[in-house]
């Protein structure tokens, strides 16, 4: 029985051709991973002969080297691959760091600026040895990949999540409000606008923010054509526009500032479901102590800030 060809693959094969995918050249591939230009070159032509394909096209002269089709299509596996050693090492580093080192913690601005003050000093006064780094993005999608690849330990994400080895825990049910001018007739009437008058209404609304996105697909399930007329990935930005008379907005409770005095806050709960807030981890990856425990505040946290935000939105 003859031998199966592709167990003589290596790692530094499919870490050269990721190279030389993102460098453009054998040179600057050679460099990026502290090699010399030929070892890079040997490597290569070792992975090809191995899989049997050619893998890159080689142009001579100044022009960069271009991957072929089936290079495409094994870099697609090799950047997984190269993600999970990543991952490995970054659990290997957790798990030698015990209860002291860094935990990498994602973020986007509702939680920014509502949890993770309060959660931040309650964590630090039980972990004062943990140094805690925070990634924020608009989108939670970004930060679910960098937790996957091994950049992030934790993130808070919406539910539902994106597929993947993850596991998370249900922090926060978030309900929707609809922002208006301060002074709006709406803002007078004893019960909120029917979702079918939201359809008659200029909206404001997020770019990149999956709240948002959830808003849109309810209502078109409704039957209602939402008309956004101004968009931002801002939270203050949305409710500016909102308190200058450009639209209303129907935006999660926690991105409310009630120190603005240009809008008001209707309650949209039992009309939208809410928003679901989440910590997110990666189910194969080891969880320091540190990590479990910052869930377990964050868990404690959120408890007391659904009851605070319910309070402090009905005094708007």
């Amino acid at each position: 029985m003859e031998p199966d060809r592709w167990l003589g693959v290596e790692l530094r094969h499919l870490a050269a051709l990721q190279a030389i995918s993102e460098e453009g050249t054998f040179g600057r591939a050679a460099r990026r991973l502290g090699y010399t230009q030929s070892a890079v070159s040997q490597q290569i032509a070792m992975l090809e002969r191995i899989v049997g394909e050619r893998l890159l096209e080689r142009p001579g002269g100044p022009r960069p080297v271009s991957l072929t089709e089936a290079g495409r299509l094994l870099l697609r596996h090799a950047e997984a691959i190269v993600a999970r050693l990543e991952a490995a090492q970054a659990d290997l580093e957790a798990l030698s760091a015990g209860t002291a080192g860094t935990l990498r913690v994602g973020t986007y601005q509702s939680v920014g600026r509502r949890i993770l003050p309060t959660l931040i000093r309650r964590f630090s006064s039980s972990w004062p040895r943990v140094e805690i780094r925070l990634t924020e993005s608009n989108s939670d999608r970004d930060l679910i990949a960098l937790v996957e690849c091994g950049d992030l330990d934790l993130t808070f994400a919406d539910f539902p999540l994106v597929e993947g080895p993850f596991d998370a825990i249900e922090l926060l049910r978030d309900p929707y409000v609809l922002l208006v001018q301060r002074g709006s007739p709406l803002a007078a009437q004893r019960k909120p606008p029917a979702l079918r008058e939201l359809g008659e209404l200029p909206l404001i609304g997020f770019r990149q923010c999956r709240s948002t996105n959830q808003v849109e697909a309810h209502l078109a399930a409704s039957g209602v054509q939402a008309d956004f007329v101004f968009r931002s990935d801002d939270n203050g930005t949305v409710q500016a526009m909102v308190g200058a008379g450009v639209g209303v907005a129907l935006v999660p409770r926690l991105t409310v500032d009630a120190n603005d005095a240009t809008s008001s806050a209707i309650d949209m709960d039992g009309a939208l479901p809410p928003r679901r807030i989440a910590l997110l981890w990666h189910r194969d990856r080891y969880r320091s102590p540190a990590a479990r425990a910052f869930v377990e505040t964050a868990r404690d946290v959120c408890a007391e800030v659904g009851g605070d935000e319910t309070r402090r939105v009905a005094a708007l």
